[in-house]
């Protein structure tokens, strides 16, 4: 009887410190996020919900809007929406939180504003198959510091390598066939404040 009542104790305890622990935060970020395949950068704003189940570990939800032209000229898309899910894990050192991070998603390249001339050879140019409109996979590993301005409000950096996969057959920026398609390395950065609660 004493073991259920201290077990019983135990499991209470533990389960109103996970309450105390847990945390929500909200808020905005501009990127700025590069394509192994293609020149430039591209720029885009978005917004961030994350839970903390404790204070060492964050699930986010992440959505970014890029809203211009890519790559400049010939441009085969004319805005994309990326949406990345994952976790961070770091632990809070005071007002500072260094973490590591790794999450998967998607970027939904959207079509060209016009006609984008392509030549007519098989397997196809990269850009040729993106400029029709795609959805590719996205995954992202990096890390990031969240830096807390007040008890409630933070800013936050995130630097991580930007991994898409390309789908194939297609022929690469240095025109080799991909039979299966590949995945392409670059790097994304953003900066942004939020709020908890």
């Amino acid at each position: 009887m004493t073991k259920r009542i201290g077990f019983a104790v135990l499991l209470f305890l533990a389960s109103t410190s996970l309450a105390h622990a847990q945390s929500f935060e909200v808020g905005g970020h501009f990127a700025a996020s590069q394509w192994s395949e293609f020149d430039g950068n591209d720029y885009g704003f978005g917004g961030r919900l994350t839970w903390k189940p404790l204070s060492m570990i964050g699930v986010d939800a992440d959505i970014t809007w890029y809203p211009s032209d890519y790559p400049d000229r010939p441009a085969f898309s004319r805005s994309r929406l990326e949406g990345l899910f994952g976790v961070t894990v770091g632990p809070r050192l005071n007002r500072v939180r260094p973490f590591v991070k790794a999450g998967a998603g998607f970027l939904d390249v959207g079509a060209s504003g016009g006609a984008f001339a392509c030549i007519a050879i098989f397997p196809p140019p990269i850009a040729c198959g993106l400029a029709g409109g795609k959805t590719m996979q996205a995954f992202e590993l990096g890390g990031g510091l969240e830096l807390d301005a007040s008890s409630r409000t933070f800013i936050r950096v995130d630097v991580a390598d930007r991994i898409l996969k390309y789908s194939g057959p297609t022929l690469d920026s240095d025109f080799q066939v991909r039979e299966d398609g590949f995945y392409g390395h670059a790097l994304r950065f953003t900066i942004g404040a939020g709020f908890r609660f």
